[in-house]
């Protein structure tokens, strides 16, 4: 290898060291030792209650500020648009496409990742920078609480985690109930129109669709996000057809009326079809508690479901 070809390497390696060193001597005193295992089978070590955490991912960036810790966040990625504090902090990329040099720049004493959306090179990047990173991957709506209850624990706020979970884990209970013994209509979730594209039932959308007290048309489907013919979907005829999408008027209108061309469906027939905002069933945060009540209010009209909830109450803890 030549000087040309070293000197990358080199520099980079002389970057990390003296980074190592500076987050060395600027961490907290040891206050909170501990050993958490995280989604990856990793044991992370926590020296300390953190004080500077970066989030890896919009669902993690809306976790924390959920529980009353937005003042901790020192780096969010893109898309971090929820709540609305969150779009001033500074950006560290996309979740995909992490920039390493910006976020051990900004010092953090815990990164948070996502094992579903970033890298793995990435987290042994910061890891060798001495950076400690505690990898999440809810797939179902309970490990979403858990997942929150986790991070509670890690950032030194056990009892209000506890606390806030236990208020969401009971609007999830009510939903349960309301749904039981209902007869559970086929639901094709569609989050992709042109391709024509659903999920199956390695995702939290499927699980949300299953509590909610209705069937995934495309939960056997072998692929996680399954493109479509009409012609299937007219072979299965679903009961609703649900659209998740972040904007609630123009593409939607204009995907009701392509369902509306497919008069033989059952879901057209009876004016079900739907739309959803994809942020509260994409996202493994505490809002997917909404997602699901909304979920089930669409799979079942039939049921007075009183008030649904707009917004989760806003967390009156602050640091």
């Amino acid at each position: 290898m030549t000087i040309a070809q070293l000197r990358p390497h080199f520099t980079v390696k002389v970057f990390f060291d003296v980074l190592v060193i500076i987050l060395l001597f600027s961490a907290p005193p040891l206050t909170h030792a501990a050993v958490f295992r995280d989604s990856l089978g990793r044991n992370v070590t926590i020296s300390f209650v953190p004080k500077r955490i970066i989030s890896l991912a919009p669902s993690i960036t809306e976790t924390i500020y959920f529980l009353g810790l937005g003042e901790r966040l020192v780096g969010v990625t893109r898309f971090s648009y929820f709540p609305k504090e969150a779009r001033k902090k500074p950006k560290i990329g996309a979740y995909t496409d992490i920039n390493i040099e910006k976020v051990v720049t900004l010092s953090p004493d815990l990164v948070i990742a996502t094992a579903d959306g970033n890298k793995r090179e990435d987290v042994e990047m910061l890891e060798e920078a001495g950076i400690p990173v505690y990898v999440v991957n809810p797939r179902k709506l309970h490990q979403v609480l858990d997942t929150i209850e986790r991070l509670g624990e890690i950032c030194g706020v056990t009892d209000r985690a506890t606390h806030l979970v236990n208020s969401l884990r009971e609007r999830v209970t009510k939903v349960i109930k309301a749904v039981r013994n209902r007869e559970r209509p086929l639901v094709l979730l569609v989050i992709n129109m042109k391709p024509l594209i659903s999920v199956n039932q390695s995702t939290i959308h499927h699980d949300i669709i299953q509590l909610a007290g209705g069937r995934n048309m495309t939960g056997n489907q072998p692929v996680t996000y399954p493109r479509l013919s009409m012609e299937e979907v007219i072979r299965k005829r679903p009961d609703a057809i649900i659209i998740s999408s972040m904007e609630r008027e123009g593409e939607f209108e204009r995907a009701r009326k392509e369902w509306f061309r497919w008069p033989t469906l059952p879901a057209v027939q009876s004016g079900r079809v739907y739309l959803i905002d994809s942020d509260l069933i994409d996202r493994a945060a505490p809002r997917i508690v909404i997602g699901l009540e909304e979920m089930a209010r669409l799979i079942h009209p039939e049921i007075k479901w009183g008030i649904i909830h707009e917004q989760l109450p806003i967390p009156i803890y602050r640091d």
